[in-house]
């Protein structure tokens, strides 16, 4: 292809121009312009395809009363030839449509001269979103917006799982009308755009390999080309240049390009080797592969120069887009196609004599209802926009573009296994960025404080603490290498700049590329930066001193056991009592005697068993079973007692001096908190007022001892591993009370959109779940052990009935079955006894019987 090739009036126009006065017959003439770069190779497929359609159109329909006449212009790449072709065709050969301009930039103006006149346009080219602001009713745009082809770009983003992606476009309308789109697009599969190149489409070589250079700076690797083929055949020849087309690097073409990749040279095509494209799919078909061979024949026959030529996108549209616009024009019905022109005096100029078309309405309105099955499928127009875009991606080769994959508004991206081969001929995926880039070391923020050194220490440049060593691990996990330098957020004078609020929105803005230290994840943080997972848990309590407890300790003694289970043990212990006597009377003399002797020495029985200390000795083997399981129950329920009152005794000599927050609101107490964290803020949120800050372990122990009636602090509200912290070194004083409210931890913080945060997170994983998370945490924090579970519970309830209702149960049925084999052996021994005794009181009452009954079981053996 030669763009700087002159034009030729194509041959198929002559043979259409013939075609129709043979067979127009009385049908009516319409004119309508088309405005074009003619130079161009788009200008000249367009032109040919318009013509070539409108001859097999009107071939095939010969009966329609309306036969579309053209009147080609040149536009000659400008915005003012294109205005003033467009202003020529309107007011001298009064065209009733107009086919182009060919840029989104010619298609500004000349929209706005359309809908003045009532002129539909028809353009197949133009496809910045920016042209929709117009919202003209004769404005069509028969070609995919930019806007169309956002979607397939971020889901190839998610495919790859790249985060990041540079944008290069050129400084005009048609490149600029994308941006808003693709970055709203991309924050869908949590993606961002974290800087846009902008290049003049007149800019000089050196001027392209200047904004590349750049690039080369920034990390992202990942590079999306928004710009007409000639700009973007001048940056890859470039960037091919300067080795910005080696391995790691990933360029992506929008369709402005690859749709051209076909019509381009080989040499052009080697530069963007391995470079992708998301090219407009159309489906196959035996009418578009005959369309091909026609045009392809009759375009060399009209451009001998050319061997090779390839039919692309454009030329499908140019010849969809005449088609749609002649069955628009024959649906109108109408009979006579005049301008009405605006009266005054002929000192006005073209502008202001400017006529209106008296059908352009309703050559709008048939457009609007136009559907037919086109060389590039289905084809419908809908609000003034062509429908169903579908892409393919293609992989740039040295012959073209050889597709990859597939994507449609409704199914995404279809193939999962697409086979790239990407600069520096690799089929490795790249990651997307790098680290460093020209010689650059992260730099680190790493906040300052006084206290709680163990986590971070600052002393001049120097960083250590446990935060520095997990990151330092967590870095050594990581797959490559990632140069870094800490860097203290702190005045010149060493002292801490800000609070953690501000070192994040240092990262936010650039001026550290990450934050490390005991930094907690918490909502408001993460609208300004990216955290890693969390390598520690948290969240924040309340630490209150202790006191001894001693009120109400008198009658300590009866809180081991609720009241149902006092009350159930002495049933039991009278229960036994009488179980042992019917056992052992008869036969023990220890059970025997006045019924007072025999009543208490029972009762004494069954109550000795608690120490152990009975005299008396059971003879009867029921009386020595009964005995084995009640001792049993007696062991459990008074070694149960004996524990739960030792921890009462104990245990509850320490009391908090305050248990809950309610408590602090309802007496304005002074609580504390540690100075630059976010907990100020939670409590001041909750109603809390009089806040005092602490800077160190050593500190708040000095606020508690003062007391908040003196000056210092009543309770504090801190995150659990500071709380910890503090416990282990001020245990027996010091206990932590009520809820824990949860956050997510510490993490390590890192501007939004940064690749490494993906990275990092997984090699947090890796660390906090092996041996070297255990190391550290000995190094800094010894063995805490329980540090806060050891200290004594505020409250410790009885023991009650549900604990211990199982032995009961098994201890009564024990006992009556005892009781019922003891009666059946004592009828079957003393049954002729029983019954000489009967018969005795045969005649006597049925009281008398039960006497003399029960005289006789009471009788010594």
């Amino acid at each position: 292809m030669n763009p700087d090739q002159g034009t030729h009036r194509p041959l198929s126009f002559i043979a259409a121009c013939v075609l129709l006065v043979a067979t127009a017959g009385e049908a009516q003439n319409v004119s309508v312009g088309v405005v074009l770069d003619m130079e161009t190779w788009v200008g000249k497929v367009g032109l040919s395809c318009i013509h070539m359609s409108l001859s097999e159109f009107y071939e095939a329909n010969p009966h329609y009363k309306t036969r579309i006449v053209l009147h080609p212009k040149d536009s000659a790449g400008d915005v003012v030839g294109a205005a003033a072709a467009a202003l020529d065709l309107i007011n001298n050969h009064k065209v009733e449509a107009i086919l182009g301009p060919t840029t989104s930039m010619q298609t500004n103006f000349v929209i706005k001269l359309a809908h003045k006149a009532h002129v539909p346009i028809l353009t197949f080219t133009a496809s910045s979103p920016a042209l929709a602001s117009h919202r003209s009713p004769y404005f069509f745009r028969l070609t995919h917006t930019d806007s169309a082809q956002v979607a397939a770009i971020s889901d190839l983003l998610k495919y790859y799982n790249w985060r990041q992606l540079v944008l290069i476009y050129q400084d005009d309308e048609f490149g600029d009308g994308m941006s808003p789109y693709l970055i709203h697009a991309l924050q869908g599969v949590n993606a961002r755009v974290p800087y846009q190149s902008i290049i003049d489409p007149t800019a000089t070589g050196d001027q392209i390999g200047e904004e590349l250079y750049k690039l080369m700076t920034m990390p992202s690797r990942v590079f999306l080309v928004h710009m007409l083929p000639s700009l973007a055949i001048r940056l890859f020849a470039k960037a091919n240049k300067i080795g910005m087309m080696r391995e790691g690097y990933v360029w992506i073409l929008t369709d402005a390009t690859a749709n051209l990749l076909d019509s381009m040279s080989s040499p052009v095509l080697n530069s963007m080797e391995g470079a992708l494209g998301v090219k407009t799919y159309v489906p196959k078909s035996m009418e578009l592969d005959r369309f091909k061979i026609k045009w392809k024949r009759e375009f060399i026959m009209e451009n001998s120069v050319l061997n090779d030529p390839h039919l692309d996108i454009f030329g499908l549209w140019a010849y969809d887009a005449a088609r749609a616009l002649a069955i628009a024009v024959e649906k109108t019905g109408a009979k006579n196609f005049t301008f009405e022109n605006p009266n005054g005096s002929e000192n006005l100029t073209d502008l202001q004599t400017l006529g209106v078309s008296q059908n352009g309405e309703k050559i709008v309105e048939a457009l609007s209802k136009t559907k037919f099955m086109g060389l590039t499928g289905n084809y419908e127009i809908v609000n003034g926009q062509l429908q169903s875009a579908e892409f393919e991606i293609v992989n740039v080769k040295s012959n073209g573009g050889n597709r990859v994959g597939f994507w449609n508004p409704e199914k995404g991206l279809l193939s999962k296994n697409m086979t790239v081969i990407w600069p520096g001929n690799t089929a490795a995926a790249p990651k997307g960025w790098e680290f460093p880039t020209a010689g650059k070391r992260l730099r680190i923020g790493v906040p300052v404080k006084e206290g709680y050194s163990e986590f971070v220490r600052v002393n001049g440049k120097k960083v250590e603490g446990y935060c520095r060593d997990v990151f330092d691990a967590v870095i050594e996990a990581l797959p490559y290498a990632l140069p870094f330098d800490y860097i203290p957020f702190a005045l010149p004078n060493g002292s801490r700049a800000g609070s953690y609020d501000d070192l994040i929105m240092q990262v936010n803005t650039g001026v550290y590329d990450g934050a490390v230290g005991d930094i907690t994840i918490v909502a408001n943080r993460s609208k300004y930066v990216d955290f890693t997972l969390p390598f520690t848990d948290s969240g924040v309590s309340m630490v209150v001193p202790t006191k001894a407890d001693s009120k109400n300790r008198a009658w300590l003694f009866l809180k081991p056991l609720t009241l149902d289970l006092w009350i159930t043990s002495l049933c039991f212990f009278v229960f036994m009592g009488f179980v042992v006597w019917i056992l052992e009377h008869r036969i023990n003399p220890d059970f025997r005697g006045p019924p007072s002797h025999q009543i208490s020495t029972s009762l004494w029985y069954s109550f000795c068993t608690m120490v152990f200390t009975q005299r008396e000795n059971l003879i009867s083997n029921l009386g020595k079973i009964r005995g084995v399981i009640w001792f049993f129950v007696v062991f459990v329920l008074t070694q149960s007692y004996t524990a739960s009152l030792t921890s009462l005794l104990t245990v509850q000599q320490l009391q908090p001096t305050i248990t809950n927050i309610n408590e602090l609101l309802m007496k304005q107490s002074s609580v504390g908190y540690l100075d630059g964290s976010f907990v100020g803020g939670l409590l001041t949120s909750v109603g809390i007022k009089n806040l005092k800050s602490y800077r160190s372990l050593e500190e708040l122990d000095k606020l508690f001892k003062l007391g908040g009636s003196n000056g210092g602090i009543d309770a504090a509200f801190d995150e659990t591993p500071y709380i910890k912290l503090f416990l282990s070194k001020f245990r027996d004083e010091y206990t932590m009370v009520g809820p824990n409210y949860k956050t997510d931890g510490f993490g390590f913080a890192f501007p939004i959109g940064s690749p490494l945060v993906v990275d990092i997170s997984r090699a947090v994983l890796n660390v906090t779940e092996s041996k070297r998370m255990n190391q550290l945490q000995m190094k800094w924090f010894g063995d805490q052990g329980n540090s806060w579970s050891s200290i004594p519970k505020v409250t410790s309830s009885g023991l009650n009935l549900g604990s211990f209702w199982g032995l009961f149960l098994i201890t009564g049925i024990a006992s009556i079955i005892s009781l019922l084999i003891y009666f059946i052996i004592f009828l079957h021994k003393e049954q002729h006894t029983l019954r000489h005794t009967a018969n005795e009181s045969s005649n006597s009452s049925i009281k008398s019987k039960i006497r003399a009954l029960l005289k006789s079981t009471t009788k010594e053996t």
